[in-house]
């Protein structure tokens, strides 16, 4: 085709907006142009990634003036993006951002930024939990230099006092709703009502109350002989008597159980103590073990309950079926080790699930010198049974068979129940 001498050239178009129609070698040679261009200009960022890219979209190609300024024809018209083209690069001063079609993320595709999330007055007050500091050593060398400098030095805590911290800290955690421990062992003398007192002494003192200890005797125990005595001697029996009291769960009070259990004191837990009058006849039934233990399951978080020998009575199966955690006592015996052993066995074959991870076992020494090998061998067959095994040295103020004097307990008997219950509450 000729052009005339006065049409402007391809590349010299202007940009005002025709509506003409070009010629085939106008077309040709503005498509020339516009390749050379693109292979001149350096890729987008987008273009370089893998071929799964949505190819932007292309926008419209400028239309083309007539030359000479205005005649048209109508034989050719400006397709919006030719098919030879190809895809157009983004402009320079737009950002294009690169989106992937759902089928093509996979596991090496980076995820897509997420809209950022502001912190709220609760993550604040929440952003250091379980991040308290230990404060500075007590214990041993450490304690001694702390206290000999007037606080000027803070030496960090030992292996020991840090674990005890972490114990303390365990025994503490918040439970979700009432807890229930039972501790059992079908032969007496087997240290079931002084771990119970021992527990409520231990949860009662490191968790700050909402415990109590109860003696689920079938007939009659020792836990109100070994705990303090109260003002009162009212016993379990009376309070199935006055039941009926309580039935109203809007007007009847924890206050009101105060006439029917024995604070300890110092030691922040409650006793409920088993029938003690021997004019009364009959043993207590699972009916009454149910109602009474709903009862304490209102007022207390956590119920600890002593148990008989017999457990082929009504109510120590349904101690032992409510059960949040088993508690297996033994001494370092033969007898006693065996007995525990046997019951594990009875519990599963009457079809107990999971005995294994919800059961835990104490294990006393009852004299200051003890068989090293059979401990040994108990803790290794308890280990096979339970979830875990607690050992907890002599003591002589535990053996006089009287109240327990918690003030007088050892150093060594505090922090092994403090250990056993630091365990008892993780399984909890």
């Amino acid at each position: 085709m000729n052009v005339p001498p006065d049409h402007p050239g391809v590349g010299q178009l202007p940009d005002s907006t025709s509506e003409r129609l070009y010629t085939t070698d106008e077309l040709e040679a503005y498509a020339a142009q516009q390749d050379q261009q693109r292979a001149a200009a350096p890729a987008p960022a987008w273009a370089a990634d893998d071929d799964t890219r949505v190819v932007p979209p292309v926008p419209a190609v400028p239309p083309v003036p007539a030359p000479g300024g205005g005649r048209r024809r109508a034989d050719v018209a400006l397709p919006a993006q030719p098919a030879a083209y190809g895809a157009l690069p983004p402009r320079p001063d737009a950002a294009v951002p690169a989106v992937r079609p759902p089928s093509a993320v996979g596991p090496g595709t980076p995820a897509e930024p997420s809209v950022p999330r502001f912190m709220t007055a609760t993550d604040f007050l929440d952003r250091r939990v379980g991040e308290e500091p230990f404060g500075p050593a007590t214990w041993g060398w450490r304690g001694r230099v702390n206290r000999w400098s007037g606080g000027a030095l803070k030496t960090p805590m030992g292996r020991a006092e840090h674990e005890h911290e972490l114990q303390r800290r365990a025994v503490q955690r918040d439970l979700d709703g009432p807890r229930t421990i039972v501790f059992l062992n079908p032969k007496g003398g087997a240290a079931k009502t002084t771990g119970v007192l021992m527990a409520g002494y231990t949860f009662g003192t490191v968790r700050g109350g909402g415990v109590v200890a109860w003696d689920n005797n079938e007939t009659r125990g020792t836990l109100g002989i070994r705990g303090v005595r109260g003002e009162h001697r009212n016993t379990t029996r009376e309070l199935l008597e006055d039941l009926e009291k309580f039935n109203d769960v809007y007007q009847s009070r924890i206050g009101d159980l105060g006439a029917f259990v024995r604070s300890q004191g110092d030691a922040h837990f409650d006793v409920l103590a088993s029938d003690e009058r021997p004019d009364v006849s009959g043993t207590i039934r699972a009916d009454d073990f149910r109602s009474v233990h709903a009862l304490l399951q209102r007022f207390y978080r956590l119920v600890i309950v002593d148990t008989g020998n017999n457990l082929r009575a009504e109510n120590w199966l349904a101690a032992a079926h409510a059960a949040d955690l088993l508690v297996v006592t033994s001494t370092v015996r033969e007898d006693t080790g065996y007995s525990g052993l046997w019951m594990l066995d009875a519990l599963a074959d009457a079809g107990y699930a999971d005995l294994q991870r919800r059961t835990v076992t104490v294990l006393s020494d009852p004299s200051p010198k003890v068989d090293e090998q059979l401990a040994s061998d108990l803790v290794g067959v308890y280990e096979q049974r339970t979830r875990a095994v607690y050992r907890v040295p002599y003591d002589p103020v535990l053996v006089s068979g009287s109240v327990v004097p918690y003030a007088r307990l050892s150093v060594a008997t505090q922090r092994a129940w403090l250990r056993a219950c630091a365990g008892m509450a993780e399984a909890l």
